[in-house]
């Protein structure tokens, strides 16, 4: 049991403690969350203490002082139990489930081929079985699975009454967030033979997202469809559920361990003390002053610093002003370097070999940790490609924001950092960022989808993307000789090139799949159609795929780029 501070005694405030510490909340109201201690210093005689919120985003994290401390809750750390190994000494790396299962699947095959030492007794034998770790964790509601081959049917469209939907706003994505960051798959259930459900995904939103490295559910017969209803709109379509892939599991049912190669997703097992705590209090980036998130590997001695200076087109880091001063006169860069290949009005991307220009795909590395937790910084950048976004002025080309990929990826991946820079959130660059690298997935003739975990912020704009580019399909097709029009998940997915795992779990996310009489249909309540004109109408900044100069190169028969 957590041991409690006596409010009457000076107690000593130690790294691991957790108590209430004052804060302002988004109305600048007070409140007391519970916080840990991570780190205790002393400037100028005062004690600060950092402190990290619990259940709130690290960016949150901060330097506080004692008066900021309810000492009458402080709860003392608790002592954490030495973990042998097999020599008795502590200090053993945690073990994953998936180690777990295998040593025991090992020693039961062990077991039983060993040579019997010494006289035993006789034992009965025991048939060992193995539980995939996918089966382990319930859900809590079922959602409905895709049709099975006998309730698909060419019917005609029956008018369908169901509860109005809202267009979701950013704080009903805020709660979805931990579907993808805690790196977690999530499946659907499959519907057992002659029994309906109700398609009503509405109760639980947490289940009704799949990941998209998620296999589709299992369909028998490529006949099978979904109906789409358009309230107050004659137009509908037939949507093809297509047949499923080939899990990326494991035929045993135990999941592949992570990629170690090739990824910038981290595994999060190396964290300690330092990686959690920001280590640069501000960055000085062209006309404006960054407050980073999260920690970045930056020089040690550059740390100490009350201000980092960035060039802000060659990105190298510069201690004093003084310094970037004298490195101005000297920097001939007035642009990211690489091939500028697209460009309209003020907005252009560039497009940089993580192999050719070494340097300064490093220095963007190390600003973009600065905003990114979920990923993990490689100074091998050879093989990865950068897309810097930047908006041009009289001065030059200026950074808004980026997006990297895998030169050679067997996933599929589009994206394996994207980010936009805090001065220019909010203001739409995210999706354009989203938009062109699906543009670059229709050059290559591909379909994409970004590697996970995805970040808080990134998932609401991904979410936000994909929920506009198909409800933007949906509505604008047409019938076909006075029949409803027909349109299947597989040419969604070309026509947009979003993986077909991702629209599946959009249309879940929007909850526009429905059960009734006997099929599945899609229904676009006026609502919802209502919330895509208002959210289409504030989107003023889209890709020109004809300002697009881009020619794809098959890095699979370069031999070292």
């Amino acid at each position: 049991m957590t041991k409690m501070a006596d409010s009457g005694s000076s107690v000593e405030i130690t790294e691991g403690c957790r108590l209430p510490v004052l804060r302002k909340n988004q109305e600048h109201e007070d409140e007391w969350p519970l916080a840990e201690i991570l780190s205790v210093k002393e400037v100028s005689g005062r004690k600060l203490y950092y402190v990290h919120y619990i259940d709130f985003n690290k960016r949150l994290d901060e330097w506080v002082t004692a008066d900021r401390l309810d000492m009458k809750k402080l709860q003392f750390p608790k002592k954490e139990a030495k973990t042998p190994t097999k020599n008795g000494l502590p200090g053993s790396r945690p073990s994953s489930p998936e180690r777990e299962v295998r040593k025991s699947l090992e020693l039961n095959l062990q077991s039983a081929t060993a040579p019997s030492r010494g006289k035993t007794l006789p034992t009965p034998k025991r048939k060992v079985e193995t539980v995939p770790l996918a089966t382990q964790v319930s859900p809590a509601t079922p959602v409905p699975s895709l049709p099975s081959s006998a309730e698909a049917s060419q019917a005609s469209v029956f008018p369908a009454v169901r509860e109005t939907n809202t267009f979701k706003s950013r704080e009903d994505h805020e709660q979805l967030s931990s579907l993808t960051t805690n790196g977690t798959a999530r499946r659907l259930i499959p519907s057992q033979p002659g029994r309906k459900r109700k398609a009503n995904c509405g109760g639980t939103d947490e289940y009704c997202c799949l990941a998209a490295d998620e296999p589709i559910p299992e369909c028998k017969t490529t006949n099978e469809m979904i109906k789409v209803l358009q309230y107050n709109n004659p137009q509908s379509a037939s949507v093809f559920l297509p047949p499923p892939e080939d899990s990326q599991d494991s035929s045993d049912g135990i999941p592949t361990a992570p990629r170690m190669t090739g990824s910038l997703v981290s595994d999060r097992s190396h964290d300690d003390i330092v990686t959690r705590m920001k280590n640069i209090e501000c960055i000085e980036l062209g006309r404006h002053r960054l407050k980073p998130w999260y920690f970045s590997p930056y020089p040690q001695e550059l740390t100490a610093l009350p201000i980092l200076y960035l060039c802000e087109f060659c990105l190298k880091y510069l201690k004093s002003l003084k310094c970037l001063q004298r490195h101005l006169t000297k920097c001939n860069l007035r642009h990211p370097p690489g091939n500028e290949i697209y460009r309209k009005g003020t907005i252009s991307f560039f497009e940089i070999d993580g192999r050719k220009n070494k340097t300064y795909s490093q220095n963007l590395c190390l600003l973009a940790k600065c905003f990114l937790d979920h990923k993990t910084l490689y100074y091998d950048t050879d093989p990865f490609l950068f897309y810097v976004m930047t908006e041009y002025d009289s001065k030059g080309f200026h950074i808004v924001g980026y997006f990297s990929k895998e030169k050679e990826s067997t996933e599929d991946y589009n994206v394996a950092c994207i980010l936009t820079l805090p001065p220019y959130q909010r203001r739409g660059y995210g999706k354009l960022l989203i938009e062109f690298s699906y543009e670059l997935s229709k050059v290559e003739g591909k379909t994409g989808t970004p590697e996970k975990p995805l970040s808080d912020l990134g998932l609401l704009s991904y979410r936000s993307y994909w929920s506009q580019t198909i409800l933007e399909i949906l509505m604008d097709l047409k019938p076909d000789n006075g029949e409803r029009p027909q349109i299947t998940i597989n040419e969604i997915s070309e026509i947009t090139s979003v993986k077909k795992e991702d629209v599946i779990s959009t249309l879940q996310y929007l909850n526009l799949i429905n059960y009734y009489k006997g099929q599945y249909i899609l229904t676009l309540s006026e609502d919802i159609v209502d919330g895509h004109e208002r959210a289409m109408q504030k989107r003023h900044l889209r890709i020109d795929p004809k300002c697009l100069h881009f020619t794809p190169k098959d890095w699979s028969k370069r031999g070292k780029w």
